[in-house]
Formats: C-alpha cells, structure tokens, sequence
C-alpha cells in the first residue's frame, strides 16, 4: 500500500493506493497557514476513520502546484508513512513525451492526469480537470502532450462576479433547470454551467479542428459532474484520475 497525496489550489487530495486501485480517497482544505504536525493529524484521523488504520505503508508519491506547501505535506507524509514520498518534478520518470516549449513549465497535476488518461485510453485525447482553474490538455495520436489550454474556474468566476459588483449574490451551483433565468440566482447558476459547458463544447470543437481528427475526452476534478452533464460531446468523468497517475508514476519509478 502507498500512500498517494496531490496538493492544489483549494484541496490537497489524499488516497491510499494498492497497486493501481484506490481504496479510499479523501480532500483537505488547502491552507498555507497550516504546519506539517496539523496535517499530519488531519491525515492520521481520516486514514483511521476510512479503516486504513492498520496499514503499513510501503511509499508515498506527491505532486504540488503550491510550491509553499509542498514541503510541508512532504514531511507531513514521512511523519504518517515513515517513508520519503517521491515528488513528481524533474528527474522523475513519468513516461510522458512532452511537446511544449518549456517541459519543465508543465504543472504537476497536468502531467500526472495525461500519464493516467494514457495509462488507461487510447489517444489522441483531450483531458479536461476542473479544479481552481480549468486545464483542457490535449494528447495527440502517438501519446505526446501538445500544449492545452488554461481558463478561469467556475468557482473563480462566480466570486469574481461576486466581489466586482454591487448586486450580484455568492450562489450555490447545482444544476439550474434551464437556460433562460428568471431572477438573479438562477441567471447566475445558468452563466455558470451552461455557459461554462458551450466553453467547453467550444474548446473540443477548435481543439479537434487543429488536430484534424476526433478525440476521447476525459474530464476530472470536483465539478466535473456538475459541468460535463450540460455539455454536446461525450465526456467521460473520472473522479480518480490524478490518484491513478500517481500510482502509476510511483511504479515506473520504482522498476528503475
């Protein structure tokens, strides 16, 4: 069993992987105030209460696009596993061909998602992952990653909304029913997703014109299943998709 841990923007994702298969997952908040000791608790607590207190943990493997907390989650897992987590950066094998023009530029999450959708579809693909931001990365036909694109966040978007005017309330997002609002609220909730979901639409249509050819598409992150439903293309949603890059990075690091 290893214990797998993907720090972003708003939660640090933690999960407890045999082999390949995620046994439990579960998300913290991220927080730069908070020390390696609190984390270290957080995680003891919620690996007892999922019935994984009993596990040895035999690796840990991390990824960060937080740089300021990346060394205290590092610790806060060596203090929970006794082992030194791999962090996926340069010098880490991941397998990935990358065609951008600075591959060391690439995120972390970015690289573990495209080593998961290829571990587990055929490309060419675009890779979705809904997060703080929007990442849509895009995996041509011999498995090499492209570029993509990177776009505001529902959730940026809404607070932005939000902060910048004098009227418009903090909502919560579920699905609006349909699209034409009939007050504030649900003329919001209607910008959110259906607007977010034509994006979207609209991205995978340009994105395949330039590739010339059709692509599986794979989506991530929290709001995955509150976006994906509205969209034209078929989509396919993947609630584990980093954990599952982690693991498989963590086993091609370890046949070195």
């Amino acid at each position: 069993m290893i214990l797998a841990v993907d720090i972003g923007n708003t939660h640090v994702c933690v999960g407890s992987l045999d082999g390949l298969e995620t046994k439990n997952m579960y998300r913290l908040q991220t927080n730069i105030g908070r020390t390696e000791a609190e984390y270290a608790v957080l995680m003891h607590q919620l690996i007892t209460l999922t019935g994984m207190g009993n596990v040895r943990y035999e690796g840990a493997i991390l990824s960060s696009v937080v740089p300021q907390l990346t060394g205290v989650l590092y610790n806060a897992v060596k203090i929970v596993t006794g082992c030194e987590p791999i962090v996926v950066g340069p010098g880490v094998k991941t397998g990935l061909n990358i065609r951008i023009d600075d591959p060391s530029s690439l995120g972390a999450d970015m690289v573990v998602g495209a080593v998961a959708a290829l571990h587990k579809y055929k490309p060419p693909m675009i890779l979705i992952d809904m997060g703080t931001a929007t990442t849509v990365s895009v995996i041509d036909a011999k498995g090499c990653f492209l570029g993509g694109a990177i776009l505001t966040g529902v959730h940026l978007s809404l607070n932005a909304l939000n902060s910048g005017t004098s009227q418009l309330p903090k909502i919560d997002l579920h699905n609006p029913g349909k699209v034409i609002g009939s007050n504030t609220e649900e003329c919001m909730k209607s910008g959110a997703v259906y607007g977010t979901a034509c994006m979207i639409d609209g991205m995978i249509d340009r994105m395949e014109a330039e590739l010339g050819e059709k692509t599986t598409v794979i989506a991530t992150g929290g709001l995955g299943p509150v976006i994906m439903p509205h969209c034209t293309h078929e989509i396919l949603l993947e609630d584990e998709l980093l954990m599952l890059g982690l693991g498989v990075i963590y086993e091609k690091n370890m046949k070195r």
